[in-house]
């Protein structure tokens, strides 16, 4: 099967997957597998981490087989879930030593400390608490986009909406978001852009 084929016909590759065809689920690991150890590895410096979120990606994926809908795009679903993964070790990592080097080393400048590279615990739950701050409508498109990964579209047919709804209510939490978070200084601004955006 041609790759451009493969990547194109989203319909059968959820159709598949739902029935249970394991094939399927090879094909996308031959696929996608590259792609998504690069992206991991960009962020998490370790190879190992970085094998680790390939195979949570696609174990993740075949689990939730049955969630999936006809209509599911499956590239922009795989990559939201492995970005979800990458920003869920890189937290639990942050209160490692090596981490917290790494950071010191390769991501904050040198007028931050190391308690305030421990501080993205607090970052973390600023984030949530700023979620929950939220009209109720808003904070139920941010999550599905966000953290459920839901295209637009996708929500807009959930909720019944029109998607410039989806995309004018994403647009104003992301704001809110960004303008709280930069009150926190640089790393509530590098929080945002590595986490959130």
């Amino acid at each position: 099967m041609a790759q451009d084929e493969f990547y194109m016909d989203d319909e059968r590759i959820c159709k598949e997957l739902k029935a249970g065809n394991k094939r399927i689920l090879d094909e996308l690991y031959a696929y996608y597998h590259k792609r998504i150890f690069g992206f991991a590895l960009s962020y998490l410096k370790s190879e190992e981490d970085a094998y680790d979120i390939v195979q949570e990606v696609f174990i993740g994926l075949w689990n939730n087989r049955h969630s999936l809908r006809k209509d599911s795009r499956i590239e922009p679903l795989i990559f939201k879930v492995t970005k979800n993964a990458v920003v869920s070790l890189f937290r639990k990592k942050t209160t490692e030593r090596k981490y917290l080097e790494y950071l010191g080393n390769n991501v904050i400048s040198n007028n931050i400390g190391a308690q305030e590279m421990a501080d993205f615990g607090f970052l973390e739950d600023l984030y949530e608490n700023l979620i929950s701050q939220l009209p109720e409508k808003r904070k139920e498109i941010f999550i599905l986009s966000r953290k459920n990964g839901l295209n637009n579209k996708d929500i807009a047919e959930r909720l019944s909406i029109s998607e410039k709804t989806v995309e004018n209510q994403l647009t104003k939490a992301l704001a809110f978001l960004k303008e709280n978070l930069e009150n926190a200084g640089w790393l509530g601004v590098m929080f945002f852009h590595l986490f959130i955006v």
